[in-house]
């Protein structure tokens, strides 16, 4: 079984689907890495997964699933970047919560309260 590789990044651009053969089809979509060096990385998806890009819009972060595919043609050599699942990602400021204003403290007092007063109680 080979290697699954993962990586995050904004999607560039989408590009339509293309029919090689009568009944293969394959589509191309690439991605911008967030790096010191920003890489384009250009991936490819095949058959029904054609569609996986589709919800995504270019310039939104995704995070694709994919493999490494190599294969040898007439003395020359080919490296595709086979994609198999994109997901949308979720920016860290969408899942936290602002505490620049957070709620007054609760007060707490027992009002000297003892063990002994809450009877058998489990707790």
């Amino acid at each position: 079984m080979a290697d699954t590789f993962q990586i995050k990044g904004r999607l560039h651009k989408k590009f339509d689907i293309e029919s090689k053969t009568a009944t293969f089809q394959a589509r191309e979509f690439v991605l911008l890495t967030d790096e010191q060096y920003p890489q384009y990385l250009k991936f490819q998806l095949t058959q029904d997964r054609c569609s996986v890009i589709d919800p995504f819009q270019e310039g939104q972060e995704v995070e694709v699933f994919f493999d490494l595919r190599g294969r040898e043609w007439n003395g020359k050599y080919f490296t595709n970047l086979n994609a198999w699942r994109v997901t949308g990602v979720m920016k860290e400021a969408e899942n936290s919560f602002d505490v620049s204003d957070p709620e007054p403290p609760i007060e707490w007092s027992d009002d000297g309260l003892k063990a002994e007063d809450f009877g058998d109680l489990p707790f």
